[in-house]
């Protein structure tokens, strides 16, 4: 895959609270996945269409998370993700959390998510629209 047709790459930046701290003193693996679920579902709401947001709504399938450092009470923190592979029912999405002053990785995550139809809470598709809008490969 070029370098042109990767996923685009959306990130926010994280605040950590003292609540977020565990009795080890850094930020508790628990909040990583918060982080990693923040991170996705502001990407959904910054990028999809509004009758897509009002229609549809997610559940994870899977998680995987690599802790590679601790972040501390103090560290500024970036989530950068995107859309790996998109099908109908399942979007692969890949999160980074990265420590913002030196540039660190803190940790790596691939969740699985499965759309589902907001009215019904059942199984739904996704539009070849809306998987072109977050992954190349459809």
């Amino acid at each position: 895959m070029s370098r042109d047709q990767l996923p685009e790459r959306f990130e926010i930046d994280l605040q950590i609270t003292p609540d977020d701290i565990d009795q080890l003193g850094h930020v508790n693996n628990v909040v990583y996945l918060r982080w990693v679920q923040d991170a996705a579902i502001a990407h959904w709401s910054a990028t999809a269409p509004g009758v897509d947001q009002a229609s549809l709504r997610w559940v994870v399938l899977r998680h995987e998370i690599d802790y590679k450092r601790p972040a501390f009470l103090g560290d500024e923190i970036t989530a950068r993700t995107w859309v790996g592979s998109a099908t109908r029912h399942a979007f692969e999405r890949h999160t980074e959390l990265l420590r913002k002053s030196d540039g660190r990785m803190l940790a790596r995550a691939r969740t699985v998510w499965c759309p589902i139809d907001a009215e019904t809470g059942k199984t739904t598709d996704v539009s070849a629209e809306v998987r072109s809008l977050f992954s190349v490969s459809e």
